[in-house]
């Protein structure tokens, strides 16, 4: 008599949970094993790009189609809850090649909101974990972009649509503990109009203090410990968040970072310096078969000369590649209350194409409305 088949486990976990072999996301070809489950039907025999596996030091995502982390600003004290658990559950056992969990702050300071996820403490490394523990049950690659909101922190939520986006005491907010690169305001003379350039974002936003050498160091070390948690929650890449006006972004822009010391200034060598180290401390704490990643915004979308753009970009990129940053994560904006965003399907990917035409050892991907399967497949 045939044995039945069994429904087997997913090993090295808790609880149980269907094997999930191949997982979901998976393209099928001519050369997949068939089931009773799977119908008998040609298959096709070519992967479309969108769906060839992609391999980066010690771990092979199954498609490149990703998840970009996403703010829901519903943590407790940095803690994930349930909520974030149904959120990425949802998302991971549906099959893209990663999912990466919110910009978590590496220091409570650095939240951007009250209720942003954290990861300054070790009370945080278990929520994490779970939501790891079952992102691999499913089969599917999952990690977490370390961030610090810098000179747009202390802010409410964004639903909430006030005026005046300062969260107070009162929201259990920090707006006397919010820090950029720079204090003060300042103007620039461009093409015969002046740029006036706030070290806040707006008027809405809570007034910064400059960080002192002794903090740039200090926040360095942050990342590291924070990066520590992350392995001990067991995920398998971490991204650093360089772009959207946050505190690294505002340090590498020359319109945000008037800085008089090796931390700033006109020179892209010293306004590049605070994420060279980051990156370079937490390149030597993460194991060697983990990827490393970097979000970047890759222009201000300000007039030529004024802020940040591709060329900056380029360069820090050559750089990034050299301290071990595996791919480059390229959005744009977010830097300055006066961008101009173009925004329009894939405005981003050319982008994203200079720096891997001039930079070709670093992987490189992009988002921005790409919103079906044809156009994600040509980018």
């Amino acid at each position: 008599m045939t044995k039945s088949p069994v429904n087997q486990a997913t090993p090295n976990l808790p609880w149980y949970n269907p094997l999930q072999s191949p997982p979901a996301g998976t393209i099928l070809t001519g050369d997949t094993p068939n089931n009773d489950i799977v119908p008998k039907e040609p298959r096709p025999t070519t992967i479309p790009k969108l769906f060839e596996p992609l391999t980066i030091r010690g771990h092979t995502f199954h498609n490149r189609l990703w998840v970009s982390p996403m703010c829901q600003y519903s943590a407790d004290d940095g803690h994930l809850t349930p909520y974030h658990l149904v959120h990425l559950g949802n998302i991971a056992y549906r099959g893209p090649g990663l999912v990466m969990i919110e910009a978590s702050a590496v220091v409570p300071e650095g939240r951007i909101t009250p209720e942003d996820s954290g990861i300054w403490k070790d009370s945080q490394i278990e929520p994490i974990r779970k939501i790891v523990e079952f992102a691999h049950a499913m089969n599917q690659k999952i990690g977490i972009q370390l961030a610090h909101a810098g000179r747009k922190a202390s802010t409410v939520a964004p639903w909430l649509r006030a005026e005046v986006r300062i969260a107070d005491e009162h929201a259990n907010g920090w707006p006397d503990n919010v820090w950029g690169p720079t204090t003060g305001t300042y103007v620039t003379l461009h093409q015969r109009s002046l740029l006036i350039t706030l070290d806040r974002w707006d008027e809405g936003h809570a007034q910064p203090k400059q960080l002192s050498i002794e903090q740039i160091h200090d926040l360095t070390n942050k990342f590291v410990e924070a990066a520590k948690r992350a392995i001990q929650a067991g995920v398998d890449f971490v991204e650093i968040h360089g772009a959207h006006g946050y505190l690294i972004h505002s340090f590498v822009s020359p319109v945000t970072n008037t800085r008089n010391d090796e931390y700033g200034g006109k020179s892209l060598e010293n306004r590049i310096r605070f994420p060279l180290e980051i990156v370079r401390a937490v390149r030597k704490t993460i194991p060697a078969t983990m990827p490393l990643l970097y979000r970047v915004s890759a222009t201000d979308w300000l007039p030529q000369g004024v802020g940040w753009d591709i060329e900056q970009t380029i360069e820090l990129a050559r750089h990034l590649a050299v301290e071990g940053v595996d791919l480059l994560d390229v959005s744009s904006g977010g830097n300055h209350k006066d961008q101009k965003i173009p925004a329009a399907p894939g405005f981003q990917t050319p982008l994203a194409a200079a720096v891997k035409k001039a930079v070709p050892n670093i992987l490189v991907g992009t988002v921005g409305l790409i919103t079906n399967g044809p156009q994600a497949n040509e980018v």
